[in-house]
């Protein structure tokens, strides 16, 4: 038997935290083999994001069909889109599959910088998200998708989450971080069910690139063909654990990344 494998599209992250590189930890660390198309080059680092080079539209449909002419997808995650005319390039470049897709709407890197322009949320609201298996926005994310609050209540995001079913994605993943105090809920919301997975906060400065690392774990456990709500759940234990652990790398002088391989890596203390 083959390995189950998955597609990531999305930007770069030189520092290695988010996008691609934080993509692939994943894909790697859930027992997936991991591929990449480029939408974006950014130079940042964990204090901030100081440029953003975009890649040309048919340049990624390239990539992405070198990619599907060739070798079996089992999942695709979604990150990075960066302009609309991309937004564009990569669902027409992904019309054809069949498998599941993750859509994580990166808008905001970690320390404010803009990710995604004005005119391109459209294209991302009318193209990408009725194409998602599951879209996985936080709080901020789905304001902006919604033109509405930021939800600060449980209630509130049982709201967005069935509003943004509306947009067209299978799915919505509402990350509740953003709601403050001591819990982390996440709301998986489809057509048929509203599930709470509960969580602890884990104090800590270092969260860069978990949004990116929980989509593509995601897309790794449905490309191993989990069902949605075992996929979820076992993600979300398995990053809690990767932002425990993310202080013992000292990764950067800023919000420092996860420690995806926190399960095979031995501690700092024990290096």
């Amino acid at each position: 038997m083959s390995v189950a494998t998955a597609l990531s599209i999305a930007g770069s992250d030189p520092s290695g935290g988010a996008g691609i590189q934080a993509d692939l930890k994943a894909f790697s660390a859930r027992g997936v083999y991991g591929m990449a198309a480029l939408t974006a080059l950014t130079a940042q680092n964990t204090t901030g994001v100081s440029g953003v080079h975009l890649v040309p539209p048919g340049f990624v449909a390239q990539q992405i069909a070198a990619i599907l002419d060739d070798i079996r997808v089992d999942a695709i995650k979604i990150g990075m889109i960066a302009g609309a005319e991309i937004a564009e390039a990569v669902a027409d470049a992904i019309a054809g599959f069949a498998g599941p897709v993750v859509l994580d709407p990166v808008m905001v890197a970690k320390g404010g910088h803009p990710l995604l322009p004005e005119d391109a949320v459209g294209s991302l609201r009318s193209r990408l998200l009725p194409r998602a298996t599951l879209l996985t926005p936080n709080l901020p994310e789905a304001a902006a998708l919604l033109g509405c609050d930021v939800a600060d209540t449980r209630a509130e995001m049982e709201r967005q989450a069935k509003a943004l079913l509306g947009l067209g994605p299978e799915a919505v993943l509402l990350k509740g971080g953003h709601l403050g105090g001591g819990a982390s809920p996440d709301l998986l919301a489809s057509g048929n069910e509203t599930i709470w997975l509960e969580g602890p906060r884990v104090p800590t400065a270092n969260t860069h690139g978990t949004g990116c690392t929980l989509s593509s774990a995601l897309a790794a456990e449905l490309a191993k063909r989990r069902e949605l709500p075992e996929a979820v759940a076992t993600v979300k234990a398995w990053l809690t654990g990767a932002i425990a652990g993310a202080d013992d790398l000292g990764v950067g002088h800023g919000h420092g990344p996860s420690h995806h391989f926190h399960a095979l890596w031995p501690l700092a203390g024990d290096l």
